[in-house]
């Protein structure tokens, strides 16, 4: 049974920073895509970055609104996948989730891709 369960979300304020975890279990990470998208209270799910496995290049995108602030990273050591979250502006308040998939490179916002979700974990921003 695959589990991901993301950690680190918390309620900060407006420029300060947050480390966000995804530890997965049931599957290796490294031959996976692990993406983390987030939703606002009354808006769509949406994309927020997302990495290939190394062996796959390890291809990073990001969401123009996080480039430059937000970080994404794994370890498949410790089949972790994470998000730094830096500069945090009221605006990124939301649920994170992480999840798993194979999408290619283009579909790496779309999440209908993603075989397995976290539960997320929530990010609050006070001006």
């Amino acid at each position: 049974q695959v589990q991901l369960r993301e950690s680190g979300g918390g309620t900060v304020p407006a420029g300060d920073s947050l480390s966000l975890s995804c530890t997965c279990s049931g599957l290796t990470i490294s031959n996976y895509v692990v993406t983390w998208f987030r939703q606002a209270p009354g808006k769509e799910r949406e994309f927020v970055a997302g990495q290939r496995g190394a062996g796959a290049g390890g291809t990073i995108r990001y969401t123009n609104s996080v480039k430059g602030r937000f970080t994404i990273s794994r370890d498949n050591a410790k089949n972790t996948g994470y998000l730094q979250l830096n500069n945090l502006k009221p605006e990124d308040t939301a649920v994170y989730y992480c999840a798993v998939g194979r999408p290619i490179f283009s579909a790496f916002d779309q999440s209908s891709m993603y075989y397995h979700w976290g539960l997320g974990t929530q990010v609050t921003v006070s001006s």
